[in-house]
């Protein structure tokens, strides 16, 4: 939260009055002095900045889901190995360049590897063709949500349904019905609360960047995917709408999924994770589990240095 934190103390340095507004209407009003960032972040939110992050209500299991070889691309990513276990939120840190987002394309298929291999659900997986690894079971929230995730100019319940279209066409002539999408997209935007217009007619581009990242991860869900590999989940969105998406990440454990989080905010995954993987230059560097979670040394690690002890 560093990063919100930075923005609003610019906010109060440059206003005398505050107003903040949560679900379209006035919660909070007043002199900026009555409002120092915490109580900011608190009212935009409706809870206390120690409860951004949601406790978890699961522990990952010892059943390995998805399990990384020594995979290797030439120029990418070199000798990457880890497993993630079902029920575990695995968390993938680093900086640009680091490898990160690469990696996350190559498991799901949508670029090359050279050597290693990929075991899902305890069977080798040739990945390289995105449309298979959706019927295998995985899934991919792109870090691009406008140009890679959503169809701009269709609807809400149209982008919903895109990953899982097939589940709702009629055996024999394919075509879809249209009224089990529409009550499957009505059941995910009520349980993700996606504000906006109708979900029928309304265009997705026309939502806040808070409500179109939850229709980027909605439409995975009416998949049923067992991976999730999110990409910046939070990127571009509200604090408002980062807390709805970290309880997501903490439902989807919570029923067993496998979940990788790709995030250049180390607070984030520092709030959400079980494990934390640091990669640089297209390595891995080291692994920290939750009860070595320490934000100096997992710092230092991204940047390939020793850190000093305390």
């Amino acid at each position: 939260m560093v990063y919100i934190s930075h923005i609003l103390a610019d906010v109060r340095r440059l206003c005398d009055e505050l107003v903040v507004l949560r679900d379209g209407k006035v919660v909070a009003t007043g002199p900026k002095e009555e409002f120092p960032v915490r109580t900011m972040i608190a009212a935009m939110v409706g809870r206390d900045i120690e409860l951004l992050h949601p406790p978890r209500t699961s522990l990952p299991t010892t059943e390995p889901a998805l399990e990384v070889r020594d995979l290797s691309q030439p120029g990418v990513v070199k000798g990457i190995s880890f497993v993630l276990h079902r029920g575990e939120v695995l968390g993938l840190f680093g900086l640009m360049g680091s490898g990160r987002s690469e990696l996350a394309r190559i498991l799901f298929g949508l670029d090359p590897y050279d050597t290693g291999e990929i075991v899902l659900d305890g069977e080798r997986y040739e990945s390289g063709d995105p449309r298979r690894s959706i019927e295998r079971g995985l899934s991919f929230v792109t870090e691009n949500r406008r140009e890679e995730g959503l169809l701009l100019d269709v609807t809400i319940t149209e982008n919903l349904g895109l990953v899982a279209l097939p589940r709702f066409g009629h055996t024999l002539l394919r075509f879809v019905d249209q009224d089990r999408l529409r009550q499957g997209a009505a059941e995910i935007a009520q349980s993700l609360r996606i504000r906006g217009g109708s979900l029928g007619k309304a265009p997705v581009k026309s939502l806040s960047g808070g409500n179109q990242q939850k229709v980027v991860v909605g439409k995975w869900l009416m998949a049923k995917p067992k991976v999730f590999i999110l990409d910046e989940p939070t990127r571009g969105v509200d604090v408002g709408a980062k807390v709805e998406i970290y309880s997501i990440i903490n439902d989807l454990a919570a029923q067993g999924a496998a979940t990788l989080v790709i995030s250049s905010e180390l607070e984030e995954l520092l709030g959400t994770c079980d494990r934390i993987i640091v990669m640089a230059q297209g390595q891995i560097q080291r692994e920290f589990t939750r009860g070595e979670f320490q934000e100096d040394a997992i710092l230092h690690a991204a940047f390939r240095e020793e850190a000093v002890p305390t």
